[in-house]
C-alpha cells in the first residue's frame, strides 16, 4: 500500500541537516537488515522524537542518497519503506 515514493535527486547528501544525515546513516546501515521502519522506533535509536524523524524523512523522499525510500503505512505510527536503489 505505497503512498508516495521518490528517487529524485532534488537533493545531496551534502543539502541535509545535521538530523537528516543522521537518520540517513543509520538506514543506510540498517536497510540491509530490514526494510520496514516506524518513525518511533527510529527516533528511540537516535534520540528523536517521531515528530522529528517523519519532518525529516520527507526531506530524504528527494534527496539523492542511493535509497529508495516510500511512506507505506500509517497504523501506529508513521511507516517508511527503505530499500538500496537500483
Amino acid at each position: 500500500m505505497s503512498t508516495d515514493g521518490a528517487t529524485a535527486s532534488a537533493a545531496t547528501p551534502t543539502d541535509l541537516s545535521e538530523k537528516q544525515r543522521r537518520i540517513l546513516a543509520y538506514l543506510r546501515e540498517a536497510a540491509g537488515a530490514k526494510t520496514y521502519f516506524k518513525s518511533r522506533l527510529v527516533a528511540e535509536e537516535l534520540d528523536m522524537t517521531a515528530k522529528e524523524v517523519g519532518a525529516n524523512m520527507r526531506a530524504l523522499l528527494s534527496a539523492d542518497h542511493g535509497l529508495t525510500i516510500e511512506k507505506w503505512g500509517y497504523s501506529s505510527g508513521t511507516t517508511w519503506k527503505v530499500t538500496h536503489a537500483e
